[in-house]
C-alpha cells in the first residue's frame, strides 16, 4: 500500500499515519488499523479525537517525548480520556534543547548533552549513526514502548514531536519483527518527507520546539534513506539484525510472537 493510502488525516496532527499495508518478505502485507505512528498529539481536536478513539479503537498511546517537552507542551488531551493509556517511554532524544527534529546532524553541536558526552561517546556516534544512540542510552524505553505496541485490546500510537526521528526507530524495529522488507521500513520512515512542510510549521508555532528550527532551510529536517540505512546496518553488524539486537536487550520469543501477531494477524 502507498504512503498516501495510509495516511490519517487530522486536524490537529500532520504526521499520522497506519503501520499497515506494507510488504513483507514472505511476500505478504501488515496488517491495518493496528499500530499508527504520528507527530505530536497536543493539538487534537474533537473531531480527531472521536476518529482516533471511536473509530478507530485507540487505547494506547506510547509517548517518546522527553519528560521536558510533556512539562513544556502539557500531557496532551488523550491523557483525560478513561479508555485511552499514556505509556511514556522517553528516548531523550533531542537533537537540540529539547527536541529530535536535528537528529539527523552527527556532530557536535547536534548531539544532545553536548556538555556530558565524552569525545568516546561522541566518536562512536559518528561511526553508528544517532539513531543507534537512542538504543545505547535508552534499551529499556524501546524494548518498553514496543512491548506496549504488541498488545491486542484496541490500536495503538506512537508519537514524538515531528514524528520522524524517534517515532521512525520504533516502528522500524516494529516492522523489522512483523517481517516487513528493508526497503518497506525504509520508505516507511522516508514517507514523513511527504508532510514536513505541515510539521515544521507546527513545531515552529510553538516556543518549545521554535528555537531548534529558526534559521535552517526545510530541507535540513528531510528524512533520508540513507538515515535509516545507516541505522540498520549498523545493527545488522553489530547483532545480525533488528531481532538480535531486541534479544540481546530482554525481548522474548513470547514478545516476538505478540508484536507479529498484532501487525500481521
Amino acid at each position: 500500500m502507498n504512503a498516501h493510502k495510509r495516511w490519517i488525516v487530522l486536524e490537529g496532527a500532520a504526521n499520522v499515519r497506519d503501520l499497515g499495508g506494507l510488504p513483507t518478505e514472505d511476500g505478504g502485507t501488515t496488517a491495518s488499523g493496528r499500530i499508527l505512528r504520528a507527530d505530536n498529539l497536543q493539538g487534537l481536536t474533537t473531531r480527531d479525537i472521536g476518529l482516533l478513539v471511536g473509530d478507530l479503537k485507540l487505547r494506547h498511546v506510547v509517548d517518546l517525548r522527553s519528560g521536558t517537552e510533556v512539562r513544556l507542551e502539557g500531557p496532551g488531551p488523550l491523557t483525560r480520556l478513561p479508555e485511552v493509556a499514556v505509556h511514556h517511554h522517553s528516548l531523550f532524544a533531542e537533537g537540540g534543547r529539547f527536541t529530535d527534529v536535528e537528529a539527523d546532524t552527527i556532530d557536535d553541536r547536534a548531539l544532545p548533552w553536548q556538555d556530558e558526552r565524552s569525545e568516546e561517546d561522541l566518536a562512536e556516534l559518528r561511526v553508528t549513526g544517532y539513531y543507534y544512540g537512542y538504543l545505547r542510552d535508552r534499551p529499556d524505553s524501546v524494548v518498553a514502548a514496543l512491548r506496549v505496541l504488541a498488545r491486542d485490546d484496541g490500536a495503538a500510537v506512537v508519537h514524538c514531536a515531528a514524528g520522524k526521528d524517534r517515532t521512525g526507530v520504533v516502528c522500524a524495529l516494529a516492522l523489522a519483527v512483523a517481517g516487513a522488507t528493508r526497503e518497506a521500513i525504509i520508505g516507511d520512515y522516508v514517507a514523513t518527507g511527504e508532510r514536513l512542510a505541515g510539521i515544521l510549521a507546527r513545531l515552529r508555532a510553538s516556543p518549545t520546539y521554535r528555537a531548534d528550527l529558526d534559521g535552517k532551510p526545510v530541507d535540513s529536517h528531510l528524512p533520508r534513506p540513507e538515515y535509516m540505512a545507516q541505522f540498520l546496518a549498523t545493527l545488522d553488524d553489530r547483532f545480525g539484525g533488528p531481532l538480535g539486537w531486541l534479544h540481546a536487550h530482554g525481548w522474548t520469543g513470547a514478545d516476538t510472537e505478540a508484536l507479529y501477531g498484532r501487525l500481521r494477524g
